[in-house]
């Protein structure tokens, strides 16, 4: 993160040059000081070719309620709901809570992701286990989808901040394939060799580096867009500031999944590996929330450092992270359970952190249970839609109660996304607008 300087010398000497203009003035004359100069704004020096950023203390300043871009004119209002194990998508109208569509698609479909320019959304099947991935394109104005494009395991997408590459994560080849935007060509890869399961990101305020998760090896990773290159890996734990826990897990050898707590007498460590899902960074753009759906809560990693600072415990199963169309407060999607293939009712719910204070405020459950998943927010604000991965549903929680109404779709849904939603551009996901 660049950010400039006051000019202090001068808002210095304009202060003594006030100061000597009193001073000197003839006696009966009235004066008055003129005010002084504001201070000069920061300024993000972002990675050329991407949009400036208007409010360094808040990335999200562009996305609030009623800030559409001209590019989603005449998009229909949908909720677009990929059903991964139907192989389908389900269209729901928001107004009526009613599924007024479903479509096929390929095979596998995870995300529904908007483009860079807000024009298209991308259906990402990555096909798992097989080779026939694939690409579908919907055009959000008539809701129904164009011809799919081959793609190696496009398990979830992302966009460059200048636009100019799709960065498609290839999970199972741990890579990050940068392709055409409009065609999806392959233009060049980096591999990502340390990074078992790379999954989801986040980029840094100025376009310079994007995190990405390692599902599988409990870590994160940090991508140097501009060199390309990986500019490092570091493990996750509940226990970051607690040598003596990380000590006893590190230990060789089969352990149960929990010991007790030499450290804290009458407490208990959990040895279970970390499964870093979600990531999104702070409105200033400083750090970095990390949902882990093992260790039930959010780690806090410190950007520029690349060093963990804090861990917040959520609920269980910590998976998918969406701001407040104010970017006051971050949403907590916990699933539920700890498994991959986890089971309907669980003990599903939404946690609320507070962004400044990194504080839950609030907690809103599902009656029943259930499994929420990954979605976004709705263009006002007043909703959080997320997919029941598994219970077969769409929840929308009421962002100021809390309370849920649930939508039947098809088996397995994912990373649905709502549309249109307000801001400039996308960097992907189910809707990481800014």
């Amino acid at each position: 993160m660049h950010k400039s300087s006051l000019a202090l010398g001068a808002t210095a000497l304009l202060f003594l040059c006030g100061l000597a203009a009193v001073w000197l003035a003839p006696a009966g004359v009235a004066t008055a000081n003129a005010p002084a100069a504001p201070p000069a704004a920061a300024v993000v020096d972002v990675v050329p070719g991407m949009a400036p950023v208007a409010d360094p203390s808040n990335l999200y300043a562009d996305t609030r309620a009623g800030n559409f871009s001209a590019a989603v004119a005449g998009a229909l209002e949908r909720i677009y709901v990929p059903n991964r194990a139907a192989n389908t998508v389900s269209v729901i109208d928001p107004a009526t809570l009613k599924v007024v569509d479903t479509f096929k698609v390929g095979v596998h479909p995870q995300h529904v992701v908007p483009s860079w320019d807000l024009r298209t959304l991308w259906v990402a099947n990555n096909a798992e286990g097989r080779t026939d991935g694939s690409l579908t394109p919907i055009d959000p104005r008539t809701g129904k989808p164009g011809p799919s494009i081959p793609v190696d395991d496009p398990y979830n997408m992302y966009w460059s901040p200048d636009g100019r590459h799709a960065i498609v994560v290839a999970e199972a080849y741990k890579r990050l394939d940068f392709r055409d935007v409009a065609t999806m060509a392959l233009q060049y890869s980096i591999a990502t060799p340390q990074c078992a399961g790379i999954n989801h990101a986040d980029f840094s305020i100025d376009g310079r580096f994007a995190l990405f998760t390692c599902e599988f090896n409990g870590s994160i990773t940090k991508i140097d867009l501009v060199h390309r290159v990986v500019l490092g890996t570091i493990k996750l734990s509940r226990y970051f500031d607690r040598p003596d826990a990380l000590a006893l897990i590190a230990q060789p050898g089969r352990k149960p999944r929990k010991i007790p707590d030499p450290g804290q007498p009458g407490n208990e460590i959990c040895t279970r590996p970390g499964m870093p899902q979600d990531v999104r960074v702070s409105p200033d753009g400083s750090t970095f929330f990390v949902a882990d759906m093992m260790a039930d809560g959010v780690h806090v990693v410190d950007g520029d450092s690349f060093r963990q600072i804090g861990f917040i415990p959520t609920g269980i199963g910590a998976h998918g992270l969406y701001p407040s169309r104010d970017g006051k407060s971050l949403y907590v999607a916990n699933r539920g359970g700890n498994e991959i293939r986890g089971k309907p009712a669980g003990k599903g719910s939404v946690s609320v952190i507070d962004f400044a204070t990194r504080r839950v405020t609030a907690t809103w459950t599902i009656p029943g249970g259930g499994s929420p998943d990954m979605g976004n927010v709705s263009a006002d604000g007043r909703h959080l839609w997320l997919s029941g991965r598994y219970d077969d549903r769409v929840y929308r929680f009421d962002t100021l109660s809390g309370a849920v109404d649930t939508v039947k779709v098809g088996r397995e849904p994912h990373g649905l996304t709502v549309w249109p939603q307000p801001g400039r551009y996308s960097l992907g996901h189910t809707g990481n607008l800014r």
